[in-house]
């Protein structure tokens, strides 16, 4: 039996197999609401046969999105948006859908990748002000953010908050508080971000505790059935930066608190990085958290081969595998994957009559 393709559990939702679709930005969104383009990617991606399918990045606010483009949770219009688009992809699939509920921090306020990416000016149309927990530019030469004070966290937590409240609203299986990639909430973690003297900076302990009070009250405020996880950033890629030994201390107050799982990714915290690439070049980051929780851990990056999947699944370094840009390439990865390991995926029906002559068994079910 592969075990790729078993069954996980994540609190009381079972996910049909172990390959989970990362949240991936789309820059397609129009003041913050989904629109016909994530009908079109997520329903083609619901049909895929993975186990899970997380939403992207979504906005807690609007000054909390990446770019003008991206997608939010924070008014009514966004949330008809969605739910319009999801009503759709749910006719045709039952995969289950999380969603990423995020804040971009001094990230924010930058263009799309293809109209160039960079930081908008205050002075150039759809610019704003960025938020971070130190006045500290993410790159030389862009204008620093306002440092939050007490006020501004807790009306960014209480944005968190509303955004789940939100998720669950609209039907959702699963919850991902991003806290990686150089995000306001990683940012927090990360000394090289995080330069405060009260009691949100400095120690370990300081820069984790606001982190951690958004995931208490995300948690707080849906049913405890919904699973509620996080993708961190193992490592800044980075001298004196967040690390993966961070990221187990990290790791184990989530799990105390009620964390479902651990999505382990890294870098993202400065353009200064020395990321060390290669195939499943952040595995082994997963795997030295796994050793110190007992809930799913999840590995992504590079990882682009069925075999290699398994592999990772079968040599214990992690509970699972999230696909990015190999899930973009090929959305019917998991049906070849299936394939290749014997295991069998769910189907549309509509598409029944694409099963190879040979492989019988592939589709276990057509929905």
């Amino acid at each position: 039996m592969s075990r790729l393709f078993e069954a996980l559990s994540l609190g009381k939702l079972t996910l049909r197999n172990r390959i989970w679709i990362a949240p991936m930005c789309q820059y397609s969104a129009v003041d913050g609401s989904a629109t016909d383009w994530h009908r079109i990617h997520l329903g083609h991606l619901a049909l895929s046969g993975a186990g899970l399918l997380i939403i992207e990045a979504t906005a807690v606010e609007a000054d909390g999105r990446i770019s003008p483009e991206d997608l939010g949770l924070y008014s009514d219009a966004n949330e008809a948006a969605l739910a319009d688009v999801l009503g759709s992809v749910r006719r045709y699939s039952s995969m289950p859908i999380a969603i990423q509920l995020a804040h971009a921090g001094r990230k924010a306020s930058t263009r799309a990748p293809w109209n160039g990416s960079g930081q908008i000016g205050l002075d150039q149309a759809g610019g704003w002000a960025t938020w971070a927990p130190s006045a500290l530019p993410f790159a030389a030469g862009e204008r620093a953010p306002q440092a939050l004070d007490r006020v501004g966290m807790e009306r960014i937590r209480a944005q968190f908050v509303k955004a789940a409240i939100r998720s669950h609203r609209l039907g959702l299986d699963g919850i991902e508080i991003h806290c990686a990639h150089g995000y306001l909430l990683h940012e927090f973690l990360s000394p090289i971000a995080n330069q405060r003297s009260d009691d949100y900076g400095g120690t370990l302990n300081n820069r984790m505790r606001f982190p951690l009070e958004v995931f208490d009250a995300v948690r707080a405020a849906v049913p405890d059935e919904m699973p509620v996880w996080v993708r961190l950033s193992a490592s800044d890629w980075m001298p004196d930066g967040w690390d993966v030994a961070s990221s187990m201390t990290f790791s184990q107050a989530l799990e105390a608190r009620g964390c479902t799982a651990i999505h382990v990714s890294s870098g993202g915290m400065s353009p200064a990085q020395e990321i060390q690439l290669g195939a499943g070049y952040q595995v082994g980051f997963a795997e030295q958290i796994k050793r110190v929780v007992g809930i799913p851990v999840i590995a992504v990056g590079l990882i682009t081969q069925a075999e290699q999947a398994e592999a990772i699944l079968a040599e214990g370094q992690a509970d699972a595998v999230a696909l990015a840009r190999a899930m973009l390439y090929e959305p019917r990865w998991p049906w070849h994957a299936a394939a290749k390991l014997g295991a069998s995926v769910v189907a549309p029906k509509q598409y029944a009559r694409s099963q190879p002559r040979g492989l019988d068994k592939l589709f276990e079910r057509f929905d």
